[in-house]
């Protein structure tokens, strides 16, 4: 498999360079799995635009639909990251490896997601009738269904890109389940 490099600020375009300094700034790092995006010309600009997008759903929902569907997918760098951010969402390592398995039995709602985003990462988008039920019956609204759709969309972006480029993760590892 050819060893994928991670670009420096050095070796990307001058949009791109202004990225990793926005980045940099913001985060304090150019995560290597965004780097990583900017071997494309367009690919990071256009990956930040959908990920910082707006949404009808809550921080808290969309790390739910991170762990689930990088779990799904076993990207050890999104669960790295995701485990990272969940925490400082306020989620306990409990409840994390809780969302991971697919659900999430200390909060109703949230349950109701991660077991709807669970069978849809695992069934490419289908799920029962009965767990889309919950979903609604839980408070969710269709405009969030949707927006579920785009956040799991966005999370199979980073997937396929780290099983693809297999970029060293630089976040403190996930436990396995």
């Amino acid at each position: 498999m050819k060893n994928f490099t991670v670009p420096s600020r050095e070796t990307v375009s001058a949009a791109n360079q202004t990225i990793f300094d926005q980045l940099k700034k913001g985060l304090g790092m150019v995560p290597n799995l965004y780097a990583t995006f900017a071997h494309s010309e367009h690919a990071l600009g256009n990956y930040l635009a959908l990920q910082n997008g707006k949404s009808s759903l809550n921080a808290k929902e969309r790390e739910v639909i991170n762990l689930v569907v990088s779990q799904v997918n076993e990207c050890e760098y999104c669960l790295a990251a995701h485990t990272m951010i969940a925490k400082m969402q306020g989620f306990t390592d409990a409840q994390i490896i809780e969302i991971r398995k697919g659900g999430a039995a200390f909060d109703a709602k949230l349950n109701a997601l991660a077991r709807l985003v669970k069978s849809a990462a695992e069934n490419r988008g289908a799920a029962t009738a009965e767990l889309v039920e919950q979903f609604f019956a839980a408070g969710y609204t269709d405009g969030q269904l949707v927006d579920t759709v785009v956040v799991i969309g966005d999370k199979i972006i980073t997937n396929y890109l780290h099983a693809l480029t297999k970029v060293p993760v630089d976040f403190p590892a996930a436990p396995s389940l």
